[in-house]
């Protein structure tokens, strides 16, 4: 931490809460990768002012970390060949209880209010919208505990290159089925409407700040 520049750690601090730090993420554009793959620090985060929902993520652990918190990621693991994504968020605590901050560019897979008693209870939340609008079909499939991201130290926080080793880290990790034997059979498509309205997006691919 001791990297960050004055202006860096006066914009971080300034995300007190988490809901503050899901705000910020909210009001920047999504990062679509334009010029090839990207897993941004969050220095470059805050220097190219977008991100996606690893970038997110991981910039999301740093502002819980300044406020005393641990920097806990889940990654959400999906059906690769139907062509989505997995997603990250990052966990936190209050009140007892657990939420999560995600970035993301549609209008579901977002924040979770910390109402939850576990981290399980929490990912299993994300089951019902996880969907591709083409189709409908429910796409996620498991979940990784959850990853303190101390254990790769502080540098990658400030790092220049892409940070594709702490990705294919957590990516490499177990994780556990959210469907259980048998179950894929009884698990129902999202109708029509709810397809509709997952193609909203914050925002567009022609914005010159995406």
């Amino acid at each position: 931490m001791d990297s960050l520049t004055a202006s860096e750690l006066k914009i971080l601090k300034r995300l007190s809460t988490p809901q503050k730090i899901q705000d910020f993420l909210d009001a920047l554009p999504i990062n679509y990768e334009k010029r090839g793959e990207t897993c941004m620090s969050p220095r470059r985060v805050l220097r190219e002012q977008k991100a996606h929902c690893i970038e997110g993520a991981m910039f999301a652990c740093v502002a819980l970390m300044l406020q005393g918190r641990k920097p806990l990621l889940v990654n959400l693991r999906v059906v690769r060949q139907n062509g989505d994504n997995d997603h990250a968020i990052a966990l936190f605590k209050q009140n007892g209880r657990w939420g999560a901050i995600s970035k993301t560019n549609h209008p579901v897979l977002r924040f979770r209010d910390p109402i939850y008693h576990t981290p399980r209870e929490l990912v299993f939340s994300y089951f019902h919208e996880y969907f591709l609008s083409k189709n409908g079909k429910k796409t996620l499939r498991g979940y990784s505990r959850p990853i303190n991201l101390k254990r790769f130290g502080t540098k990658w926080i400030t790092a220049e290159k892409d940070l594709w080793d702490i990705a294919e880290t957590i990516y490499d990790m177990p994780h556990t089925s959210f469907i259980p034997k048998g179950g894929e059979r009884l698990v129902r498509p999202a109708s029509r409407l709810e397809r509709k309205a997952s193609d909203i997006k914050d925002w567009s691919k022609k914005s010159p700040r995406t």
